[in-house]
Protein backbone atom coordinates (compact mmCIF):
# COMPACT_ATOMS: atom_id res chain seq x y z
CA UNK A 1 0.00 0.00 0.00
CA UNK A 2 2.93 2.56 0.05
CA UNK A 3 3.42 4.79 -2.82
CA UNK A 4 7.13 3.95 -3.75
CA UNK A 5 6.51 3.81 -7.30
CA UNK A 6 7.04 6.78 -9.94
CA UNK A 7 2.95 7.10 -10.04
CA UNK A 8 4.06 8.83 -6.61
CA UNK A 9 6.67 11.12 -8.11
CA UNK A 10 5.91 14.67 -9.10
CA UNK A 11 7.68 16.98 -11.35
CA UNK A 12 8.13 20.08 -9.56
CA UNK A 13 10.80 22.13 -11.23
CA UNK A 14 8.54 24.22 -13.86
CA UNK A 15 7.54 26.59 -11.54
CA UNK A 16 11.33 27.74 -10.67
CA UNK A 17 12.29 27.29 -14.01
CA UNK A 18 9.06 29.91 -15.78
CA UNK A 19 9.82 32.12 -12.49
CA UNK A 20 13.70 32.29 -12.81
CA UNK A 21 13.29 32.75 -16.36
CA UNK A 22 10.48 35.93 -16.16
CA UNK A 23 13.09 36.96 -13.40
CA UNK A 24 15.76 36.98 -15.97
CA UNK A 25 14.12 38.58 -18.60
CA UNK A 26 12.66 41.84 -16.39
CA UNK A 27 15.99 42.42 -14.80
CA UNK A 28 17.99 42.51 -18.31
CA UNK A 29 14.45 45.04 -19.33
CA UNK A 30 15.44 46.95 -15.78
CA UNK A 31 18.67 47.38 -16.06
CA UNK A 32 18.90 48.10 -19.90
CA UNK A 33 16.34 50.74 -19.86
CA UNK A 34 16.97 54.19 -19.84
CA UNK A 35 15.46 57.17 -18.18
CA UNK A 36 11.79 58.23 -19.45
CA UNK A 37 12.65 61.27 -21.08
CA UNK A 38 14.43 59.02 -23.97
CA UNK A 39 13.02 58.92 -27.19
CA UNK A 40 13.43 56.26 -29.52
CA UNK A 41 13.75 58.51 -32.78
CA UNK A 42 16.82 60.14 -30.98
CA UNK A 43 18.43 56.76 -32.25
CA UNK A 44 17.38 56.17 -35.93
CA UNK A 45 20.70 55.60 -38.22
CA UNK A 46 22.75 54.73 -34.86
CA UNK A 47 23.45 51.10 -34.20
CA UNK A 48 20.63 48.13 -33.06
CA UNK A 49 22.08 47.86 -29.28
CA UNK A 50 21.77 51.82 -28.88
CA UNK A 51 18.27 51.38 -29.91
CA UNK A 52 17.31 48.57 -27.93
CA UNK A 53 18.83 49.91 -24.42
CA UNK A 54 15.30 51.31 -24.30
CA UNK A 55 12.95 48.05 -23.51
CA UNK A 56 10.16 50.38 -25.22
CA UNK A 57 12.44 50.70 -28.57
CA UNK A 58 11.73 48.69 -32.07
CA UNK A 59 14.82 48.39 -34.63
CA UNK A 60 13.61 48.26 -37.79
CA UNK A 61 16.62 46.66 -39.60
CA UNK A 62 15.59 47.21 -43.00
CA UNK A 63 15.75 51.21 -43.10
CA UNK A 64 17.55 51.70 -39.73
CA UNK A 65 15.19 53.00 -38.10
CA UNK A 66 14.21 53.18 -34.56
CA UNK A 67 10.72 53.62 -33.22
CA UNK A 68 8.12 54.01 -30.32
CA UNK A 69 6.78 50.07 -29.77
CA UNK A 70 3.39 50.15 -30.99
CA UNK A 71 2.29 48.86 -27.11
CA UNK A 72 -1.46 49.03 -28.45
CA UNK A 73 -1.28 46.38 -30.67
CA UNK A 74 0.56 43.33 -29.59
CA UNK A 75 2.53 42.78 -33.07
CA UNK A 76 4.01 45.69 -35.10
CA UNK A 77 2.07 46.57 -38.17
CA UNK A 78 3.52 45.85 -40.89
CA UNK A 79 3.43 49.35 -42.36
CA UNK A 80 5.96 50.25 -39.38
CA UNK A 81 8.10 47.14 -40.22
CA UNK A 82 8.28 43.87 -41.20
CA UNK A 83 8.03 41.43 -38.54
CA UNK A 84 11.16 39.44 -40.28
CA UNK A 85 13.42 43.02 -40.37
CA UNK A 86 11.92 44.07 -36.50
CA UNK A 87 14.08 43.41 -33.48
CA UNK A 88 13.09 44.06 -30.09
CA UNK A 89 14.86 43.28 -26.70
CA UNK A 90 17.87 41.55 -28.81
CA UNK A 91 19.42 42.37 -32.26
CA UNK A 92 20.50 38.92 -32.84
CA UNK A 93 16.37 37.53 -33.27
CA UNK A 94 13.96 38.71 -35.42
CA UNK A 95 10.27 38.78 -34.46
CA UNK A 96 9.17 35.86 -36.38
CA UNK A 97 11.89 34.24 -34.81
CA UNK A 98 10.33 35.36 -31.50
CA UNK A 99 7.01 34.18 -32.52
CA UNK A 100 7.54 30.89 -33.61
CA UNK A 101 10.02 30.29 -30.66
CA UNK A 102 7.58 31.28 -28.15
CA UNK A 103 4.86 29.69 -29.46
CA UNK A 104 6.81 26.00 -29.28
CA UNK A 105 7.62 27.24 -26.07
CA UNK A 106 4.33 27.71 -24.82
CA UNK A 107 2.82 24.61 -27.27
CA UNK A 108 5.24 22.42 -25.36
CA UNK A 109 4.37 24.13 -21.66
CA UNK A 110 0.95 23.44 -22.92
CA UNK A 111 1.81 19.47 -23.78
CA UNK A 112 3.32 19.06 -20.44
CA UNK A 113 0.97 19.98 -18.64
CA UNK A 114 -1.84 18.01 -20.08
CA UNK A 115 0.50 15.13 -20.03
CA UNK A 116 0.92 15.44 -16.50
CA UNK A 117 -2.61 16.30 -15.63
CA UNK A 118 -3.41 12.62 -17.43
CA UNK A 119 -0.40 10.83 -16.33
CA UNK A 120 -1.68 11.70 -12.35
CA UNK A 121 -4.84 11.20 -13.71
CA UNK A 122 -4.01 7.69 -14.15
CA UNK A 123 -2.08 6.76 -10.92
CA UNK A 124 -4.75 7.93 -9.06
CA UNK A 125 -7.16 5.75 -10.73
CA UNK A 126 -4.69 3.35 -10.67
CA UNK A 127 -3.67 3.42 -6.99
CA UNK A 128 -5.78 1.18 -4.45
CA UNK A 129 -7.79 2.93 -2.79
CA UNK A 130 -9.17 2.04 1.00
CA UNK A 131 -12.58 1.00 1.19
CA UNK A 132 -14.16 2.87 4.03
CA UNK A 133 -16.45 1.14 6.50
CA UNK A 134 -19.91 0.88 4.44
CA UNK A 135 -17.94 -0.97 2.09
CA UNK A 136 -16.09 -2.78 4.13
CA UNK A 137 -19.76 -4.33 6.18
CA UNK A 138 -21.16 -5.02 3.04
CA UNK A 139 -18.23 -7.05 1.76
CA UNK A 140 -18.66 -8.82 5.48
CA UNK A 141 -22.05 -9.07 5.59
CA UNK A 142 -21.48 -10.88 1.56
CA UNK A 143 -18.84 -13.11 2.82
CA UNK A 144 -21.15 -14.41 5.53
CA UNK A 145 -23.91 -15.41 3.30
CA UNK A 146 -21.63 -17.53 0.91
CA UNK A 147 -20.35 -19.50 4.00
CA UNK A 148 -23.80 -19.83 5.34
CA UNK A 149 -25.10 -20.66 2.05
CA UNK A 150 -22.34 -23.04 1.74
CA UNK A 151 -23.16 -25.03 4.84
CA UNK A 152 -26.99 -25.37 3.66
CA UNK A 153 -25.70 -26.53 0.45
CA UNK A 154 -23.17 -29.25 2.41
CA UNK A 155 -26.13 -29.92 4.30
CA UNK A 156 -28.64 -30.38 1.82
CA UNK A 157 -26.66 -32.78 -0.03
CA UNK A 158 -25.56 -34.63 3.04
CA UNK A 159 -29.78 -35.42 3.58
CA UNK A 160 -29.90 -35.94 0.05
CA UNK A 161 -27.38 -38.79 -0.18
CA UNK A 162 -28.30 -40.19 3.68
CA UNK A 163 -31.88 -40.40 1.21
CA UNK A 164 -30.61 -42.27 -1.44
CA UNK A 165 -29.04 -44.89 0.73
CA UNK A 166 -32.14 -45.29 2.48
CA UNK A 167 -33.74 -45.81 -0.64
CA UNK A 168 -31.24 -47.76 -2.42
CA UNK A 169 -30.80 -44.79 -5.14
CA UNK A 170 -27.25 -43.82 -4.06
CA UNK A 171 -24.95 -43.19 -6.99
CA UNK A 172 -21.84 -45.12 -7.48
CA UNK A 173 -18.61 -43.04 -7.74
CA UNK A 174 -17.66 -44.47 -11.13
CA UNK A 175 -20.91 -45.33 -12.97
CA UNK A 176 -18.98 -47.55 -15.49
CA UNK A 177 -18.48 -49.67 -12.73
CA UNK A 178 -20.99 -51.84 -12.93
CA UNK A 179 -20.69 -52.70 -16.85
CA UNK A 180 -17.31 -54.50 -16.20
CA UNK A 181 -18.97 -57.10 -14.29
Amino acid sequence: MGSGGACGRTVRWGLPLGGATLLLLLLQAAALQESPGSVCSQNTNKTCEECLKNVSCLWCITDKTCVDYPVAKILPPASLCKLSSARWGVCWVNFEALIIAMSVVGGLILLAVATCCCYCCYCRKKKSRKPDKSEEKAMREQEERRIRQEERRAEMKSRHDEIRKKYGLFKEENPYARFEN
